[in-house]
């Protein structure tokens, strides 16, 4: 096992791991913007480099002064966390040149599945069915119509590069497609330095399923249930539970093989997710599951998948990538009861969802709240007093409920939500207590298109 471990990530994930590191006697070692040196995440690390700037590009995004950063620290691995460098694969290259170990997979599978349309095709071959498409990035627009016309509008524009929902544009005609084209390009060379685009079939009504695997260096996969990520705002999830109310347990086993499976086959190591879309029931047939694409990291909502499997998911990256074989055989994977997760963000949900740094005057939770049976759990770097910075994610935290059944889990959560004490800055808790609240939620029928109970009627 490691020594000494660099964080190379800031906020809540950096704490996350750093708790990780602990458990296994490794030291956990910080870097850190100027506006993050005063923080209290950062005074919990056993040291910290300052990095620069505030901004990402001149801090979180430096790869080179990481690198150094963790040479002048003696750190032998790097965990990048999740966002900024987590799936560069030119960082990966940078720790493996330097004789420092990447927590993570290799250069060379971030790669191909940090490029859409290369992963799809990794994925088929590995026995995933995709979503109807185009085979690979899209010459000209002409190409693109005509794919469109062979799958059937409406479709969906994809950066090849992308992610968090930048690069997308939903076309229902032909003009529409035409017309997006060029601003999907842009877009995909403004945010990911790649202009090629991809087309898919876009699936009205689907679902966001995803399954959490944990995979060692000798070829032995196991996964831990999935996780329904369908409410999202802008393409970027907005609260997560395990297991899916949309899955039968057959075919809940069934995708879990599928998935750990196909990764053990391309060759990926450590903690990941491989994303689906279900297409929506009809009267004809089941929703069926298509492969989007595959996480190469660690994920904001694994905390779901800790609470039903009791697995502790960074721990385990840090054994996979110390070269520890995986001992838990899919067997031993018990998934027990609820969980729900709610992202709690800066964010105004009556104007747009406007990002909203600033002090936090009150940052109150009660983990009692919830209730005999159930658990509490708050993932956070924030307290009374601290300042959100207008430089990064404008997320707080996350409140995660756990309960023995659905029902137990959401009103766990609801109570924790209500308990909840925020001043300061306006948060996302109205709109996740409207969601919890409406009655599509609580029968599990949603879906990718609409928030249920928001905007709250009039």
């Amino acid at each position: 096992m490691f020594h000494r471990l660099l964080i190379a990530n800031r906020g809540e994930v950096a704490v996350r791991i750093a708790r990780a590191a602990r458990e296994l006697g490794v030291s956990p070692i910080g870097v850190a913007s100027t506006a993050d040196l005063d923080s209290a995440w950062a005074r919990s690390m056993d040291a910290v480099v300052p990095l620069g700037p505030g901004a990402p590009t001149d801090s979180y995004l430096q790869a080179s002064r990481i690198v150094q950063a963790a040479r002048q620290e003696r750190c032998s691995a790097i965990h990048p966390g999740w966002g900024f460098l987590a799936e560069n694969a030119t960082f990966a290259a940078m720790c493996r040149q330097h004789g420092i170990q990447f927590v993570g997979p290799s250069p060379e599978l971030m790669t191909m599945m940090g490029l859409k349309s290369p992963a799809k095709a990794a994925m088929k071959a590995a026995g995933l069915p995709v979503i109807p498409g185009s085979d690979g990035p899209l010459e000209d627009v002409d190409e693109a119509a005509s794919v469109a016309a062979e799958v059937g509008y409406p479709v969906i524009l994809k950066a090849d590069a992308g992610g968090g929902g930048r690069g997308m544009r939903l076309c229902h005609s032909e003009d529409e497609l035409r017309a997006a084209f060029g601003l999907a390009q842009a877009e995909a060379l403004s945010s990911f330095g790649l202009a090629s685009v991809y087309l898919e079939k876009y699936l009205t009504g689907g679902r966001h399923i995803e399954v959490q695997v944990l995979v060692d260096r000798y070829g032995h996969a196991i996964h831990l249930g999935e996780r329904e990520c369908s409410i999202q705002r802008r393409h970027q999830k907005l609260i997560e539970e395990s297991p899916s109310p949309a899955l039968t347990q057959a075919e809940r086993d069934e995708l879990g093989a599928l998935a750990a499976a196909a990764s053990a086959r391309v060759g990926y190591e450590g903690a990941g997710t491989i994303e689906f879309l279900r297409s929506p029931d009809t009267e004809a047939e089941r929703g069926q599951l298509f492969f989007m694409e595959m996480n190469t990291r660690l994920q904001v909502e694994h905390p779901v998948s800790e609470e039903v499997s009791g697995i502790d998911l960074p721990v385990w990256q840090l054994r996979i990538a110390a070269g520890q074989p995986l001992t838990i055989d899919q067997h031993e994977v018990v998934l027990r009861g609820h969980a729900i997760e709610a992202r709690i963000n800066a964010e105004d949900p009556s104007a747009d969802f406007r990002p909203s740094p600033g002090k936090l005057t009150a940052f109150d939770f009660d983990l009692t709240a919830g209730g005999p049976g159930t658990r509490l759990r708050l993932d956070t770097h924030l307290a009374t007093g601290e300042t959100v910075p207008p430089h990064y994610d404008s997320l707080l935290g996350k409140l995660i409920a756990h309960g023995p059944d659905r029902a137990a889990a959401i009103a766990a959560l609801e109570a924790g939500l209500a308990a909840a004490k925020i001043e300061g800055v306006p948060t996302t808790i109205p709109l996740h207590r409207a969601v919890l609240a409406s009655e599509a939620f609580a029968s599990g029928d949603y879906d990718t298109a609409s928030i249920p109970g928001w905007p709250p009627a009039s």
